[in-house]
């Protein structure tokens, strides 16, 4: 982990950076230390950064997991503003080096023109690239499978959070002052109002030494973010509340990354939510009710929580076996999910094909849309992934985790007469809820009516077990939403019903016996598995 307009830089000069490694986080990420030879990988290619450059470390938790370089440089009509980042993450064990690069084109008084974003999880990078022209944005995003453009009409000018603190800078820095700007992240592809009020003027250590800056709080889509700008408008830290932490540093402090160690974040579990009441459910595919109490979701769009077999009020949320749903008249905007959109390429001639395939002499739009999911779940290799979903790139790289299941799940969909979109939440494993992604597919009956039905491609279940609760639809810029619930939320289950004669028999100790069960979360081992999967069949 999503993947534009004037912004004082506080909020996060890194906002890209926070978005997506709070995602992944959220998806089950595993982050330790990585091996100080990493460092050389890290740097290359960074030659071209001058004596003026700002470096950055980039930490979650406590833990070094890579850096960032930025430079603005005059033109002669404006600046070049350049960022690169740099980053090693230990998905379930495995080594996977993130580059990000970002350039900005803004006027003498920092007011954004043009810009470009780079995401590299090492199988190629995707690209998002922006001209402004008032307040048309054209927008053209680049991955190795291709390249989509489209226009779009923003309610304010843009600013990317690459000008965030130069551009605040330029409008003054005073204690009590409060803006109210329209960003765009690229990385999210997210249009959305950030909230910032200038604080207390504080001293930060930055680089070895105190440095005077202001204190800047922002608020957008639900997260708080804190960070220190100078009188120039430089960032010397930036705090968000997942626990990540970018902190200005000498160029070599910046690039050293810690020498090999154990692991000490284990965010598998650092991202799980424990329910606060000790109610077991040992199957999740065997409940038919559950009913729940979440605190803190008071950002989120309150339609999101409504429908699909789930119900909202005051913070409970119930959830209903799928597979009693009662058809209903089909809804007005059903055609717009049929739609492409820019990393959902349904228009796509390979995702129909593919699609075509999946559904050979499958005569009913239910039966067409189960063969569907079990051909995606069949043919992706389950591996933690560092992307932002392309349905084309999936389906030519053939791996990925939640996000990148659902991407090509939904495409595949829509590109044969299926309307389909992504839905965020939380789904029970093991003892706690974690955040995931799955599709919710429209399923005609006849007669003009049908349902959305949940279906979870990554967990090959047609349809989504009770225990998924959704939290948000739609791609990574309505995903970003749920990221203000990251260490914050609680949840408290209220009630769980079982299907009839779905209780439970616990092999190898007797029922009487409640203690909870011993089961280790997956560890990646070079089968693939990922937090989504069960222990095989022959494990202890």
């Amino acid at each position: 982990m999503r993947l534009l307009r004037p912004l004082p830089r506080p909020a996060s000069r890194l906002l890209s950076v926070l978005v997506l490694v709070a995602w992944v986080l959220q998806m089950g990420a595993l982050v330790r230390r990585a091996a100080s030879s990493s460092s050389v990988a890290l740097a290359a290619d960074l030659a071209n950064y001058g004596s003026s450059a700002q470096w950055r470390g980039i930490y979650y938790r406590g833990d070094k997991i890579g850096f960032s370089v930025g430079q603005t440089t005059p033109t002669d009509s404006g600046y070049e503003i350049r960022e690169d980042a740099r980053m090693v993450l230990i998905l379930l064990g495995s080594d996977i080096p993130v580059r990000l690069a970002s350039r900005a084109t803004v006027d003498r008084a920092f007011t954004l023109r043009a810009f470009s974003f780079s995401l590299d999880p090492g199988t190629g990078p995707t690209q998002v690239e922006g001209v402004l022209e008032g307040r048309r944005l054209d927008l053209t995003i680049r991955t190795p499978s291709g390249e989509r453009r489209e226009t779009r009409e923003l309610a304010e000018p843009p600013a990317l959070s690459l000008n965030l603190g130069r551009a605040l800078a330029a409008r003054g820095l005073e204690t009590g002052r409060t803006l109210r700007i329209s960003v765009f992240d690229p990385a999210t592809l997210r249009n959305a109002p950030m909230t910032l009020e200038v604080q207390a003027r504080e001293v930060v250590q930055a680089a070895g030494r105190p440095v005077p800056a202001f204190r800047v709080e922002g608020r957008f889509a639900g997260i708080t973010m804190h960070t220190w700008i100078t009188d120039v408008g430089e960032v010397v830290r930036e705090e968000s509340p997942t626990g990540l932490v970018v902190v200005r540093e000498t160029k070599e402090q910046a690039q050293t990354l810690a020498v090999p160690g154990a692991v000490r974040t284990d965010l598998l579990e650092a991202a799980a939510i424990v329910p606060t009441t000790p109610r077991r459910i040992d199957d999740p595919t065997t409940v038919a009710r559950l009913r729940l109490r979440i605190d803190s979701l008071e950002s989120l769009d309150p339609a999101d929580l409504e429908g699909s077999g789930q119900t909202a009020s005051s913070g409970t949320i119930e959830v209903v076996d799928a597979r009693g749903l009662a058809p209903g008249p089909a809804p007005a905007d059903l055609s717009r999910f049929l739609r492409p959109e820019p990393l959902l390429e349904s228009d796509a001639p390979e995702i129909r094909a593919e699609a075509e395939k999946a559904v050979t002499d499958a005569a009913t739009p239910r039966l067409r849309a189960e063969r569907l999911l079990r051909h995606v779940n069949s043919i992706l290799d389950k591996k933690p992934t560092v992307s932002l979903p392309s349905a084309l790139e999936v389906l030519k790289t053939r791996i990925g985790d939640c996000n990148e299941h659902t991407a090509l799940y939904v495409a595949m969909a829509r590109s044969i007469g299926l309307p389909a979109r992504i839905a965020v939440g939380l789904v029970h494993l093991r003892g706690a809820f974690y955040y995931h992604a799955w599709a919710e597919v429209w399923v005609e009956e006849g007669r003009g009516r049908g349902s959305w039905l949940p279906v979870d491609p990554t967990l090959n279940q047609f349809p989504a077990d009770a225990t998924h609760v959704r939290l948000a639809r739609g791609g990574l810029d309505r995903q970003a939403a749920i990221l203000g619930l990251v260490g914050r939320a609680r949840v408290e289950i209220l009630d769980v019903d079982l299907r009839p004669g779905a209780n439970p028999i616990l092999v190898g100790r007797a029922q009487t016996d409640l203690r909870p069960l011993d089961i280790p979360l997956p560890r990646r081992d070079g089968s693939g598995r990922g937090c989504w999967s069960s222990p095989g069949r022959n494990e202890p």
